[in-house]
């Protein structure tokens, strides 16, 4: 089987082929703001030729003899992926998954393949490719090429002028009021998202970490040491915690203990790549980038400049983003270190040994982080022993589509109930130590979850266009030993209510932990006048 065909041609059918079979997404979600039947139908058929002359363009920008058929087979490969995560889970790719992306391990990515995936690549890929490359490209001289490149271009690039023109008031409405719309067209917005992604590495090429509270000393050092475990989640729904009036019981440990929890908080961002920094930085949402905060110090750094508070990291996730970068840092995902995998390896083996860990430090406050695997997704029900699929029936495969939402929120539910689990025993190990310490433990989710809402899943969307699943998080806090007998639980109920955030967290430590730097912002200290001196 061979084909002979001109540049121009292939070019023009790919272009063509990348947009019917490629942009499922972009006009599903076109056809609900431009519906089918209505008068604005030509204008979504021009869309359909605006993107087809575009990718068009940019492809004869790198034609060549040798790079033609490289660089198509390279885009129906990575266009095919893009196509099956944007049609199954709803999530775009831009440059903040990109970010993701290659801060994911391959245990994460091993939940993203499926049978579907397969098919996406056997059709959208392999089987164009294989035509491809049996098809005999006519060569031309140098200046035939040209010509004909610079035809090519120019002719598209008046077809959408024209286009433009024809439909002005529609695409001034487009382009003004229907900007997410553009976040699914394949590939053209990814290609964009990987090249502002790349950009990103040299905003700061000089290495230099930015210091910050190089004075921060301990207040009232004559006080009993504390012990403090942060829990930092992953992708927990605060609306899927009873303790916050959700119907199923997926928090019978915790509401055991003396717990409050923050019904109220929002993320930082929509993905642990962005709200793991952001955590832990002093910069707030508003300020925050992941370029900034990793050439910054961060509420870690401000820590050990104490010189009196020992530091830990455990971490069940991929990595802590380059926040752990300068302070003690276990990798918890695999034997032997972690002792409890049955494959996979659970958050609660983050806990064997930590007392040993605490018994060794003779000095000064102990801070301890504990980065959970939680409610990652979509493999919801490989998150938790088979002991805890309390609530069935349970999706048990990585397809989302293919469940119910019952099986999706029963799966996801007994992933939450493994945490609360988790978060008890945690709650355990700080209450035999309460004794020689005052004791707290605070848990805040990275980000929130889509569990199928109008047809998404997962996470990771823009932040100005993710629903309120993706940035409403579970957040609690248990105080024992001297703190509890100094809280006014009272007061501490009724400012659980109140809307906070990450921003919150960094300048909660501090004043937790009687940090005295010019870092230190009162007004964001969820705690103030909670704890009597």
């Amino acid at each position: 089987m061979n084909f002979k065909t001109t540049q121009t041609k292939l070019l023009l059918f790919i272009s063509i082929f990348f947009v019917l079979f490629f942009n499922i997404s972009f006009f599903e979600k076109t056809f609900k703001v431009y519906p089918i039947l209505s008068v604005r139908f030509f204008f979504v058929i021009s869309l359909s030729v605006v993107l087809i002359s575009f990718i068009n363009i940019l492809l004869n920008l790198v034609r060549s003899k040798y790079t033609t058929k490289p660089v198509i087979i390279s885009l129906l490969f990575f266009s095919s992926l893009a196509a099956y995560v944007m049609d199954s889970y709803g999530v775009v790719l831009d440059d903040n998954m990109f970010l993701n992306v290659f801060n994911t391990d391959g245990h994460e990515a091993l939940d993203l393949l499926s049978f579907r995936l397969f098919l996406y690549l056997v059709f959208l890929c392999i089987v164009p490719s294989f035509i491809i490359l049996k098809t005999k490209i006519s060569e031309f001289s140098l200046k035939d090429e040209l010509i004909s490149r610079s035809k090519t271009i120019l002719f598209s690039f008046l077809l959408i002028t024209t286009l433009l023109f024809s439909f002005g008031k529609n695409y001034a409405s487009f382009f003004r009021e229907q900007k997410t719309l553009r976040y699914y067209t394949n590939p053209t917005y990814y290609i964009y998202s990987i090249g502002k992604y790349v950009s990103s590495f040299y905003g700061n090429t000089s290495g230099l970490i930015d210091p910050i509270g190089l004075n921060a000393v301990i207040h009232g050092s004559g006080k009993k040491r504390q012990l403090i475990i942060f829990v930092v989640g992953e992708t927990a729904r605060r609306d899927h915690f009873s303790l916050n009036g959700y119907a199923k019981d997926t928090n019978p440990y915790l509401k055991k203990e003396n717990v409050v929890s923050f019904n109220n908080m929002t993320s930082c961002g929509t993905s642990t790549a962005i709200s793991v920094p952001c955590i832990f930085s002093n910069l707030g949402r508003s300020k925050f980038s992941n370029e900034k905060a990793a050439t910054t110090e961060n509420l870690l750094d401000v820590l050990s400049h104490t010189k009196k508070i020992n530091i830990l990291w455990r971490d069940n996730n991929s990595n802590s983003k380059g926040v752990a970068a300068r302070v003690p840092y276990e990798d918890f995902k695999q034997p032997p270190n972690n002792t409890i995998c049955d494959p996979e390896c659970r958050d609660v083996g983050m806990l064997v040994g930590l007392q040993g860990y605490i018994d060794q430090k003779k000095e000064g406050n102990i801070f301890i982080i504990l980065h959970q695997m939680g409610n990652h997704g979509p493999a919801y029900y490989k998150r938790y022993p088979v002991a805890f699929e309390k609530f069935k029936p349970v999706c048990k495969t990585n397809e989302l589509e293919k469940c119910s939402n019952e099986e999706i929120n029963n799966a996801y539910d007994n992933a939450t109930l493994y945490t609360d689990f988790f978060l008890s025993k945690v709650i355990g190990l700080l209450k035999e130590n309460s004794n020689n310490f005052g004791t707290s433990m605070f848990y805040v989710s990275d980000h929130g979850e889509s569990l199928g809402e109008k047809g998404i899943y997962l996470h990771s969307l823009p932040y100005f266009m993710a629903p309120d699943e993706q940035k409403n998080v579970a957040a609690v806090l248990w105080m024992g030993g001297d703190l509890a007998k100094r809280t006014n639980y009272e007061l501490l109920r009724k400012k659980s209510q109140l809307p906070y955030s990450h921003d919150n967290v960094f300048h909660t430590f501090l004043g937790l932990m009687d940090v005295q730097t010019p870092e230190f912002n009162r007004d964001l200290y969820i705690l103030d006048g909670v704890i009597k001196k």
